[in-house]
Order: structure tokens, then C-alpha cells, then sequence
């Protein structure tokens, strides 16, 4: 896949802060719409990863802000798994205003533990891509 998945999003003005600006914990709010989006397009649903005996675990999350987002700006916001050889692996994402401006980029680490261990299993590419009825979008 040449081009990372992504959603739209509209920034609503209750998500601004006094300044006018998008609050900065909106962000991993949008970020985590599309990592959902992205499973779900995949066809894994959140009941079918319980139900699987596993649930997303994020352990680390960085984000670069690097122009204001204003209610009303529509912004593409996009994901994109990196698969490892250890438990971990990372998501890329990248929040860009209609006109091409990147106003944030987002990186994250995250696992899926087993919920009966309350550990990261080994294998969390295989586990998902498994669990997918599209793969390819992992």
C-alpha cells in the first residue's frame, strides 16, 4: 500500500482551548480514531479482540506539533502499522491539514496483552492479521 490509511476529521470548536487552538489532548484522541478506524477497516472489531483473549496496550506515545489547528480546519489523519521482531510494535501518524500542512506528527508503541496473563504476547502481528478479513491494511 503506497499511501498510509487515514480518516477525516473536522476540528469542532469544543475541542479548542482559550487560545483557539485545537487542546493538545484532542490529538491522541484523533489518533486513537484512526488506529480504530484502521482495525475496524480491516474488519476487527473491538468485541472480536476481547473476545479473542486479547486488547491493544499502548505503552509510549510522542507527538510533534508543528502548526495550530483552528476549529473548523478539516485534516486528513493517517495510520500506519510497523511490524517488529520483538512484543512491541509502532504506529506512525501523521495529522495534515487539507492544503497539505502537517500540524502534527504522532508515534506510538504498543503491544497486545493477553488478557488472561496480563502479558504482551510474542506475536501481536500474526494475532491481528489473523484476527483480519484484510490483512493487507496491517
Amino acid at each position: 500500500m503506497s499511501e498510509p490509511f487515514s480518516v477525516p476529521v473536522t476540528v469542532r470548536g469544543y475541542e479548542t482551548d482559550v487560545q483557539g487552538h485545537l487542546n493538545q489532548s484532542v490529538y491522541l484522541n484523533y489518533a486513537e480514531h484512526a488506529r480504530w478506524s484502521l482495525l475496524k477497516a480491516a474488519g476487527i472489531t473491538q468485541a472480536e479482540l476481547i473476545g479473542s483473549g486479547v486488547g491493544p496496550v499502548a505503552l509510549e506515545t510522542t507527538i510533534r506539533y508543528l502548526r495550530e489547528l483552528l476549529a473548523g480546519d478539516e485534516v486528513e489523519v493517517t495510520c500506519a502499522f510497523e511490524w517488529g521482531e520483538g512484543k512491541t510494535f509502532r504506529i506512525r501518524q501523521t495529522i495534515r491539514k487539507k492544503d497539505g500542512t502537517v500540524a502534527a506528527e504522532i508515534t506510538a508503541v504498543g503491544g497486545l496483552m493477553d488478557l488472561k496473563e496480563r502479558r504482551l504476547v510474542a506475536n501481536a502481528n500474526e494475532v491481528l492479521k489473523g484476527l483480519a478479513t484484510d490483512p493487507g491494511l496491517l
